[in-house]
């Protein structure tokens, strides 16, 4: 799956990169027709531990879900919208199995 990253106010490591793209080609284990899928990193100027924002859309054919999570870290946050967008896949395949 191809993974467009976009980190702003800031340059995202390797390792972080890296662990982005095995957490969203696990994706592919829930629904194979994923095109392709954007994430956004986000550091916000506030007082809160939990400054991290993560984005995720993702792009299938006929529809497009995004995810938005709060985190104290990239990876958790990661871990939450990829759990969130696990559920909303296998949904959305279980819509595709009724209509067949």
């Amino acid at each position: 799956m191809r993974v467009n990253m976009q980190s702003v106010n800031f340059t995202a490591d390797g390792k972080l990169v890296d662990f982005i793209q095995k957490r969203m080609d696990k994706l592919e284990n829930y629904y194979d027709r994923i095109v392709s899928s954007d994430v956004y990193l986000k550091v916000e100027n506030t007082s809160v531990k939990e400054n991290k924002v993560v984005e995720v859309k993702v792009h299938v054919p006929g529809d497009e879900f995004m995810v938005k999570k709060q985190c104290k870290t990239f990876e958790e946050g990661m871990d939450t919208a990829a759990g969130s967008l696990e559920r909303v896949l296998l949904k959305r395949k279980e819509k595709l199995r009724a209509y067949i």
